[in-house]
């Protein structure tokens, strides 16, 4: 099946939506859609990635690579995606999962995810939305199944 997608990021904090032109297109189906991409503002630890979104789960785990080319981290964002013909917009829901190199396991922006609520940015559905998939995802790391959410990334991974 041939997908042709706008891909475009939505954050609500600070308020911005991006067409992400630049990222190439490697894979597409109903259920996921597979990126690589430069980083909009490059850091020595943040360079480039390669990203799944899991567009029935409502998160996109994205593998980021150092300026050297190493592996840095996993970063998974929570997400809901909305489709205008061809236009794919993934609003990221505000809270993240972080996996370091080392294994270690984070959740973050927390705070924010209360904020864009409190300030009306986002609704009680999406706050509620992003909490419950966090903890699925979370559940996931838990109990050994992130492998098998990243293993569609292995052959594009140098």
């Amino acid at each position: 099946m041939d997908f042709t997608y706008n891909l475009y990021r939505e954050r609500f904090i600070p308020k911005e939506k991006k067409s992400l032109k630049n990222d190439l297109l490697l894979y597409a189906d109903d259920d996921i859609i597979i990126t690589s991409w430069n980083s909009f503002r490059p850091r020595p630890d943040l360079a480039s990635g390669l990203s799944v979104y899991y567009r029935k789960l409502g998160y996109k785990i994205s593998r980021f690579y150092g300026e050297d080319g190493s592996f840095t981290r996993w970063y998974c964002d929570i997400i809901c995606e909305s489709v205008d013909g061809n236009d794919i917009t993934f609003s990221d829901l505000l809270i993240d999962v972080i996996i370091e190199a080392d294994g270690s396991v984070h959740v973050v922006d927390l705070d924010e995810a209360a904020e864009a609520y409190e300030q009306g940015l986002i609704t009680k559905e999406q706050l509620l939305f992003a909490m419950r998939t966090a903890d699925t995802l979370l559940r996931d790391i838990r109990h050994g199944r992130f492998d098998a959410l990243t293993e569609c990334l292995k052959p594009y991974m140098e």
